[in-house]
């Protein structure tokens, strides 16, 4: 990435090594892809390292407006890779193993951190780390075909993955995320709607160009005041209601300083769409 001023950077030029990065500069979506499709996209600690930094860095990318999490061919994400993480972890000390969740679950809050929303398309297997990329990206677009588990009960481990207790309820509900954390079982497309997992179901053929239309959509918004939202939806988790309604005073008091809002009422008065410019 390259400098813009003080804190800003740019997308532009930046290579990534584990996953797939394609930015589209008409829209300003960038789209990341999980790219290991003869095995169904697993994740390594080198993917889970490159992810973690760039949705850091995205944090500073004032060129990127939004974001398509996705992977490569018929499935999204199988969770760590068997070889690579699962075996390596077994021989690993405390203090070795304790680095190694640490770290996955701080990829999870560069994604709760990173400014932009997170559309997920998913179709497939979306399973274990895989399923909580899913469930910590803001929007998620599926296939009816796609089958979400949890499944760290499988392999002996506890439900309590990346912060899957804390997002999954608020998510689904308290109940159905105690079945799909207890059990580790799949739940297809048509479920995970029903539930609210899902947002949208598409066809498998066109689940990623739906979810980079809907990014586009919110990348022509006012980007600033998206990242506010986002903001507030993370931090009123932990708020009472009096103490939420001071916060989204202070940050729509803040929303009503920026351009994007001087925008919208000349265009409100000229009767015409505004155009949003994020700032």
């Amino acid at each position: 990435m390259h400098d813009l001023a003080g804190n800003r950077t740019g997308l532009t030029g930046y290579v990534a090594q584990q996953v797939g990065l394609a930015f589209d500069p008409a829209t300003r979506v960038a789209t990341l892809t999980l790219d290991r499709p003869e095995r169904k996209n697993p994740l390594t600690f080198a993917a889970y390292a490159e992810l973690r930094d760039l949705f850091r860095a995205l944090a500073y990318a004032d060129d990127v407006k939004a974001v398509v999490l996705t992977g490569a061919g018929e499935n999204f994400c199988s969770g760590g890779d068997v070889h690579e993480i699962i075996g390596p972890l077994t021989q690993l000390d405390t203090p070795g193993l304790l680095a190694f969740t640490r770290m996955t679950g701080d990829l999870v809050k560069a994604m709760r951190a990173c400014p932009q929303p997170i559309v997920a398309a998913v179709d497939g297997v979306c399973a274990g780390a895989g399923a909580i990329l899913a469930l910590a990206s803001d929007i998620r677009y599926a296939t009816a075909r796609s089958r979400t588990a949890f499944l760290f009960t499988r392999v002996g481990l506890a439900g309590c993955d990346m912060g899957a207790c804390a997002l999954l309820p608020r998510v689904i509900g308290q109940g159905r995320a105690a079945e799909l954390l207890y059990t580790g079982r799949s739940m297809d497309g048509k479920e995970g709607e029903r539930w609210g997992f899902f947002n949208r179901l598409c066809a498998p053929g066109d689940v990623l160009a739906e979810a980079q239309a809907f990014a586009a959509q919110l990348a022509a918004g006012p980007t600033f005041a998206h990242g506010m939202t986002k903001k507030m939806l993370q931090q009123e988790w932990n708020m009472g209601v009096d103490e939420a309604i001071e916060a989204e005073a202070q940050a729509q008091a803040i929303c009503m300083m920026t351009q994007d809002f001087q925008r919208a009422y000349q265009a409100f008065v000229g009767k015409q769409r505004p155009q949003f410019e994020g700032n």
